[in-house]
C-alpha cells in the first residue's frame, strides 16, 4: 500500500467507527453485529500501531464511547470511565499475562492474582456518593463527560440511596465514593416489556441491552421506573476515605454497602484458572437470566494497577475476553421471500426451532440470491446457524452429507411475490428489486413518503404521520390518490381525529399548488432505483421535457440512448428502462399525469458552479462511481476517463491506477473522497 492509501484506509475506518459508535452509544441502535464492529476496530488498531504518525483526529483510540445526547445535562467524571481492550482466544489470554509480567519486570511464573468477572451486556453507569448518600448518576458518555441520569438511577431499587453501614464502623463509609457498574435488563423482564409494547402497538426492542439503554436514558424518569432495570456494581472511580488494597476487597465492601455484585466473580491465580473460568461461564451462559458477551480479567492488586497504568483509552491491567459467535444445527424447512420497503427481495430461511445461547431461533437471513447459490442452500437441508451479537441469525454452511434425496436448488423468483411486478437484479448488484415501486403494497407507504418529501413534491401537511394515517384508512394507496383526495374525501376529514375544516382546506390548497412541478423534482419523486436528486437533474437537463423522456424510453434503443447521457451508466440506464417497462408503473403514470403536469427544464447558471471544470476518478470510492460522476455533472462539471493538463481535479479512491501517477506528474490537484465531498459542499454555497 502507498502512503496515501494507508492514510485513506485509516481515515475511512475512523469515520466508520465514529458512525457506528454514535448509533450504539447515543441512539441505542447498533448498525452492525459485535463481530463486525470488532473486526473494524482491530484493523484500525493494527494500522495505528504501525503508523502512529497518521492517526486520524477522530480515531477511536482517542475517545471512549460518545458524547451527550440532547436533553441531558452533562456530568463530568473525576476519574475517566475508560473502555477495555478485547481479546478473542486462549492464546491472547496467555499473551495478556506475559505482557503484564514483562511490564512489571517479573518472571513469567511470578504469581499475580486476577479477578475474573462475567462481562455484562448493558449500559455502563457511575453512581457518586458523598458521606454515604447518593448525589449523582451518570452514563459513560465519552469517558470524560457523561449524561446526568441521577433521577433515572434513583428509580432502580438495587441502587442504594444511602450506603448501608449499620454493621460497620462509621469510619468505613467513604467521604466520597464513585461506584461504577452496568445497568441491564433481565431476560424475563425483557420478554415482559416486549409483550407489553406489542399490546400497545409500540416499538419492540431488539434485545435486552437496547431495552436497558433506551429505558435508562429517558428524559422522563417515570418511564425508567416502569421498565424493571437491574444493576451489577464492579468498579471503583474516585474515592476519599476508606483505603482498599485489592479489587476483591472493594467488591466485598460493595456487598456490605448494599450493591448487587455478580456472585460468579472469582479470584484466579494463573492462566489455567482464568481459562477454566472463561469456558465454565461460556458453558452456562444460556442459563443465566441476563446477557453476557465475555469475561473481564482485572489485576487484583490496586498497587499493581497503578504501576501498570493505561494505554490510550484502555488500562493495561484489565482486558475483555469476548465469546465467539454461537452456533447450532437444525433443519431448513422453507425459503421464503420478503419484500422490504425499498422493494428489495430478501430470502428468509424458516427453520426447525433451535436454542442458540438461550434464544429460540426459528428464522435466519439468507441475504440475497447470490448467497443462496454460493452456499448451495436448499429446502430440507441440515444447516449450521450462527447468532452473533444483535444481528438476525444467519446460515453459516450446509451439512451436505445430510442432504435429503431430491433436494433441488432454489429458484429465485423473477416476479414480486406481493404485487406480481417484475423482479430484477441489475449488473453487479446482489439485491433483486421489485419494479412495481409505486404500486406494490409492500413498498407503498415508504414510496408515498418519498413522493411528498422535501426534494420531491414537498406537500405541506403530508408529513410521515399523516401519510401513515391516510394510507391505513385506504384514502391514499398510490400517488394519484393524493390528487383525488379533495374530490373523494373532503367531507370525511371533518370526522377524522386531528383534522378540522381549516386544516383540511389548507392541505387541499397545498396539493393544488403542486400540480405543476419542475421536471427534475417529478422524476426524483417517482423513486426510480439508483435515481437520486442529482441524477434526476441530469435527466431533466438532457431531455428537457417529460414527453421527450417518454418518447425515448418507449423505443427499442432506449437503453443505448440513456447510456449516451453524461452521468448515466449502464446500471442506471437499466433501472430507468425497467421502471418504465413495468406495466403497473405505466398505468399509474398515465393516471398521475392527468392531474400533474411536469414542467419543462429551465437551466439555472447558479446551479452550475463547476462549469468548465473537468474531473477524473480513479480507484474504488465508498459511493457508487456513477453517483460521484452525476454529482459533478449536475453542477456543470465534466468527467473524463483520462488525465491531461486541462484536468482540474483527480479524485482518488482505494487502489488507484495509473491516472493517479499521471496526475502527480502533471501537477493536477488530487483529492481524496472526503476532500471531494467537501469541495462539492463549498461550491454549493
Amino acid at each position: 500500500m502507498t502512503e496515501q492509501e494507508i492514510k485513506q484506509e485509516m481515515q475511512s475506518l475512523a469515520d466508520q467507527l465514529e458512525k457506528l459508535d454514535r448509533a450504539y452509544h447515543l441512539e441505542d441502535s447498533p448498525l452492525v453485529s459485535d463481530a463486525e464492529y470488532d473486526a473494524l476496530r482491530r484493523r484500525s488498531e493494527e494500522l495505528e500501531a504501525r503508523y502512529p504518525q497518521w492517526i486520524p483526529k477522530n480515531s477511536l483510540s482517542k475517545r471512549v464511547g460518545f458524547g451527550v445526547a440532547q436533553g441531558f445535562q452533562k456530568a463530568e467524571h473525576a476519574v475517566p470511565m475508560l473502555s477495555l481492550g478485547d481479546i478473542f482466544s486462549d492464546e491472547e489470554v496467555v499473551d495478556f499475562m506475559d505482557k503484564i509480567h514483562r511490564f512489571l519486570d517479573l518472571p513469567n511464573d511470578a504469581p499475580i492474582e486476577i479477578v475474573a468477572e462475567p462481562k455484562i451486556d448493558g449500559l455502563g453507569f457511575s453512581a457518586l456518593y458523598e458521606k454515604g448518600r447518593f448525589v449523582r448518576g451518570a452514563t459513560r458518555g465519552d469517558g470524560v463527560v457523561g449524561e446526568d441520569i441521577t433521577a433515572n438511577l434513583k428509580t432502580i431499587p438495587e441502587v442504594p440511596q444511602v450506603l448501608q453501614h449499620d454493621l460497620l464502623d462509621a469510619a468505613e463509609v467513604p467521604a466520597l465514593l464513585d461506584v461504577r457498574g452496568e445497568v441491564y435488563m433481565a431476560k424475563r423482564d425483557f420478554l415482559a416489556l416486549n409483550q407489553a409494547q406489542a399490546q400497545k402497538n409500540d416499538k419492540m426492542f431488539a434485545n435486552p441491552r437496547n431495552a436497558a439503554a433506551g429505558s435508562l436514558r429517558q428524559l422522563n424518569p417515570a418511564i425508567t421506573a416502569e421498565r424493571h432495570l437491574s444493576v451489577f456494581a464492579y468498579a471503583l472511580g474516585a474515592y476519599e476515605g476508606v483505603p482498599f488494597a485489592t479489587h476483591w476487597d472493594f467488591l466485598q465492601h460493595l456487598k456490605k454497602w448494599g450493591f448487587p455484585v455478580n456472585p460468579l466473580i472469582q479470584v484466579c491465580h494463573n492462566v489455567g484458572e482464568m481459562l477454566a473460568f472463561f469456558h465454565h461461564i461460556e458453558s452456562i451462559r444460556s442459563s443465566l437470566d441476563y446477557d453476557i458477551d465475555g469475561v473481564v480479567y482485572k489485576v487484583n492488586s490496586f498497587d499493581l494497577q497503578k504501576r501498570l497504568g493505561f494505554i490510550a483509552r484502555s488500562p493495561r491491567w484489565a482486558i475483555a475476553h469476548k465469546f465467539p459467535a454461537e452456533q447450532a444445527t437444525t433443519i431448513l424447512k422453507k425459503i421464503r421471500i420478503q419484500v422490504g420497503r425499498t422493494g428489495a427481495l430478501t430470502p428468509v430461511a424458516d427453520l426447525e426451532p433451535v436454542n442458540i445461547g438461550g434464544v429460540l431461533v426459528q428464522h435466519a437471513t439468507l441475504h440475497n440470491a447470490d448467497e443462496i447459490v454460493r452456499k448451495d442452500i436448499r429446502e430440507g437441508d441440515t444447516v449450521v446457524v450462527q447468532r452473533a451479537g444483535d444481528v438476525i441469525p444467519q446460515i453459516v454452511r450446509v451439512v451436505v452429507e445430510q442432504r435429503p434425496e431430491g433436494a433441488r436448488p432454489f429458484q429465485f423468483p423473477t416476479t414480486c411475490p406481493v404485487c406480481g411486478a417484475h423482479a430484477v437484479k441489475e449488473g453487479d448488484d446482489a439485491v433483486t428489486y421489485c419494479m412495481g415501486g409505486l404500486t406494490c403494497p409492500a413498498q407503498a407507504m415508504e414510496r408515498l413518503k418519498h413522493f411528498v418529501s422535501k426534494d420531491a413534491f414537498d406537500i405541506e401537511g403530508l408529513g410521515d404521520k399523516n401519510i401513515e394515517q391516510l394510507y391505513k384508512l385506504g384514502w391514499i394507496k398510490n400517488p394519484t390518490d393524493i390528487f383525488t383526495l379533495e374530490e373523494k374525501h373532503s367531507f370525511d376529514f371533518l370526522a377524522l381525529g386531528g383534522w378540522g375544516q381549516k386544516s383540511a382546506l389548507k392541505l387541499f390548497d397545498a396539493i393544488t399548488q403542486k400540480k405543476n412541478l419542475p421536471l427534475h423534482r417529478f422524476l426524483y419523486a417517482l423513486g426510480i432505483p439508483e435515481i437520486g436528486e442529482t441524477t434526476a437533474k441530469i435527466l431533466a437537463a438532457h431531455f428537457k421535457s417529460w414527453q421527450n423522456l417518454l418518447d425515448v424510453v418507449r423505443q427499442e434503443t432506449a437503453l443505448e440512448q440513456l447510456m449516451q447521457v453524461d452521468g448515466i451508466g449502464a446500471t442506471m440506464a437499466q433501472e430507468i428502462k425497467d421502471f418504465f417497462d413495468e406495466p403497473h408503473n405505466q398505468v399509474l403514470l398515465r393516471d398521475l399525469c392527468q392531474y400533474v403536469v411536469p414542467q419543462d427544464y429551465e437551466e439555472n447558471n447558479q446551479q452550475r458552479p463547476l462549469k468548465g471544470k473537468t474531473f477524473v476518478f480513479t480507484g474504488t470510492l465508498s459511493m457508487p462511481r456513477d453517483e460521484a460522476k452525476a454529482m459533478v455533472q449536475s453542477m456543470g462539471g465534466k468527467v473524463s476517463g483520462s488525465v491531461s493538463a486541462k484536468t482540474a481535479y483527480v479524485v482518488v479512491g482505494d487502489e488507484p491506477g495509473s491516472k493517479y501517477t499521471q496526475a502527480q506528474k502533471l501537477g493536477v490537484v488530487i483529492l481524496n473522497e472526503n476532500e471531494f465531498k467537501k469541495l462539492l459542499d463549498e461550491v454549493k454555497k
